[in-house]
């Protein structure tokens, strides 16, 4: 299984994307480029929309990862496909039509993602991992970067992972908050693959080097974890 970072933006410096993009890109750098979109309704804060991703696109060659806390992503969420985002992500606590808004991203030519906040189980929606290439599992409270990391939802990262299993899918686990060089390893250990990191990366002194030494403690936690040798 392949460990892949994905620097969130909502940490960078907004007044310079384009360059904070091009920091973590690269040769060994960002797998994706991590774009938290909120509408200060579905989350208490307001950041950025289809045409900052529009921009971003051309303005990076690392693919954009555009996770949706908005309302209604039934309406919008094609519309980021088609502003250049090669993986769209949508919360089920808010979507109306699950399987059909995947099919929609899928038809459009993105990776179909979905999201659970931290007090949502995943056991409900087992029969909807087929539709998806992603699932990521809010490891804080959707809404702001900076969060200190729930340990709490490590068993659910476990369960999730088991499921995966169950239907011998090829489906990304993805965890978003909170991720850092003190929590990496433990979500690796139960089932990540997928690791969105903010202040982590954005934060350190050379971003570069932050994403390298995140992939590496990922990568020796999972080439050793019980879910990637059954694999």
């Amino acid at each position: 299984m392949a460990v892949q970072i994905s620097p969130s933006i909502l940490s960078a410096d907004f007044a310079r994307l384009a360059e904070e993009a091009k920091a973590v890109g690269g040769p060994g750098g960002a797998d994706w480029l991590h774009v938290d979109v909120m509408d200060n309704h579905f989350v208490p804060n307001l950041t950025l929309g289809v045409p900052v991703v529009e921009s971003l696109s051309r303005a990076t060659d690392t693919p954009l990862d555009c996770h949706l806390m908005i309302e209604d992503p039934d309406r919008w969420a094609p519309q980021y496909v088609e502003a250049g985002a090669g993986s769209v992500t949508f919360h089920v606590e808010a979507a109306a039509a699950p399987v059909r808004l995947a099919r929609e991203i899928r038809a459009k030519g993105a990776r179909a993602s979905m999201a659970l906040k931290p007090a949502t189980p995943i056991e409900p929606y087992e029969d909807l991992l087929p539709e998806l290439d992603m699932l990521l599992i809010m490891t804080v409270e959707p809404g702001f970067g900076g969060q200190a990391f729930l340990d709490i939802m490590l068993p659910k990262i476990r369960r999730t992972r088991e499921l995966i299993a169950k239907h011998g899918l090829e489906l990304w686990l993805q965890v978003d908050g909170g991720v850092a060089a003190s929590t990496i390893e433990r979500c690796a250990e139960a089932g990540a693959d997928v690791f969105v990191a903010g202040s982590a990366v954005y934060g350190a002194e050379d971003p570069a080097a932050a994403i390298r030494a995140l992939r590496g403690a990922a990568e020796q936690t999972v080439a050793t974890a019980g879910w990637a040798c059954a694999h």
